[in-house]
């Protein structure tokens, strides 16, 4: 972590979260390496964030594709100094109208374990992956939860699939701890300007009973959680690991 230029591989680094964490990585004078599904996001994402941004297209829930994307990152750039694990998203489908129940259980199963892959594998698969080239000391390893975690989000496919990862990242902090790692995980409520609470994405009304929930009477922004991954991802923060640090204007409280 003491190196002028670090290696910072975003999940869902296209849009977003991701995409604001991007650009204050490389405001900092690091390389953010952007991983997602979209090539063509992923391009548009590193032609604005400019500089040494390297987007790799990869679906990080197809183990083949996982282990090419690291591979492609060991070759080029040797040491990871930041993993951020920030991909994610709602599973479609739901209850069919009028449908038989076997074909409710069905789609119940087809969405959960959607879920599943989206929030959790994909950020199992890729930490995985990339473990051995992780830099010792001084690593850091960071999953972008949710405030769905911990109170639902009437999709409990979503909400239990980031739950997930907050035993995951706590189980890898004590096995990273000696190696000098830390992992930390990073649990946004509503943040506004993401495809989650986008124009299309919540009825205005929805969307202002959630921001009346907050303390500070504002929805969140991609730059929030961006730039508290960073100060995690900091020399400054080497003596926090396993904790959640919830990014949501006081709307879900410490625990």
């Amino acid at each position: 972590m003491t190196s002028a230029t670090r290696t910072v591989i975003i999940s869902g680094g296209g849009t977003g979260i991701g995409l604001a964490t991007a650009e204050a990585f490389a405001r900092g004078g690091d390389t953010p390496v952007l991983i997602g599904r979209r090539a063509e996001v992923l391009e548009r994402a590193v032609e604005r964030i400019g500089g040494g941004a390297v987007a790799v297209p990869a679906d990080l829930t197809d183990p083949a594709q996982v282990a090419r994307a690291a591979d492609e990152i060991g070759k080029r750039f040797g040491t990871v100094d930041v993993l951020i694990n920030n991909a994610g998203g709602l599973a479609g489908g739901g209850e069919p109208t009028g449908a038989e129940p076997a074909d409710r259980l069905a789609a119940m199963a087809a969405e959960w374990e959607t879920a599943f892959r989206l929030n959790t594998l994909s950020a199992v698969l890729l930490t995985e992956a990339l473990r051995e080239r992780l830099a010792s000391p001084g690593g850091r390893v960071l999953f972008v939860s949710s405030i769905a975690a911990y109170r639902g989000s009437g999709r409990g496919s979503y909400g239990s699939g980031k739950a997930a990862l907050h035993p995951h990242a706590f189980d890898l902090a004590r096995q990273l701890g000696p190696r000098g790692i830390t992992v930390n995980v990073v649990a946004p409520g509503l943040i506004a300007d993401t495809e989650f609470f986008g124009p299309d994405g919540m009825p205005q009304e929805r969307l202002r009973a959630r921001v009346s929930e907050t303390m500070n009477g504002r929805a969140g922004e991609p730059g929030d959680v961006a730039q508290t991954l960073h100060w995690l991802a900091s020399h400054a923060a080497g003596h926090i690991t396993a904790q959640t640090i919830q990014v949501n204007g006081g709307a879900e409280r410490g625990r």
